[in-house]
């Protein structure tokens, strides 16, 4: 995987999540899909983006849970501008600029994988500074 810090893999495989094999699903589609991202840990847990920024970061405490943070960033950011559109309503939004997608079960996110790795593909390119 391009731009994927080894210290990820380390850092899932000994996670001991209970949903390992969707998270590693989720990323690899994620890599496979978006091109140039860089990854790191942040917040416990695999964050990416372009040239070192966060724009999608896993929640996965509690370790039953499989959730992908969209954002800006970790500071509040101005609204002039910006909007994004979420055509297939994944994204439960937190703030206008912040929200999660929920990956149910491996059945919900094999049936939506394709979908949630555009949605994040369109979100980076719409966060792109």
């Amino acid at each position: 995987m391009a731009g994927a810090g080894p210290d990820v893999g380390t850092f899932l495989a000994a996670s001991g999540h209970a949903r390992l094999e969707e998270v590693l699903t989720l990323r690899e589609a994620l890599h496979a899909g978006i091109p140039g991202l860089d990854e790191r840990i942040k917040w416990n847990a695999p964050s990416l983006g372009p040239d070192g920024t966060d724009r999608i970061t896993f929640r996965l405490q509690p370790g039953d849970r499989v959730e992908l943070v969209l954002h800006r960033g970790t500071s509040v950011r101005s609204m002039d501008g910006f909007a994004f559109d979420d055509a297939d309503g994944l994204i439960a939004w937190a703030a206008p600029d912040r929200g999660v997608v929920v990956v149910r079960d491996s059945a919900d996110l094999e049936a939506r994988l394709p979908q949630i790795v555009d949605t994040c593909r369109r979100w980076v390119e719409a966060t792109r500074d």
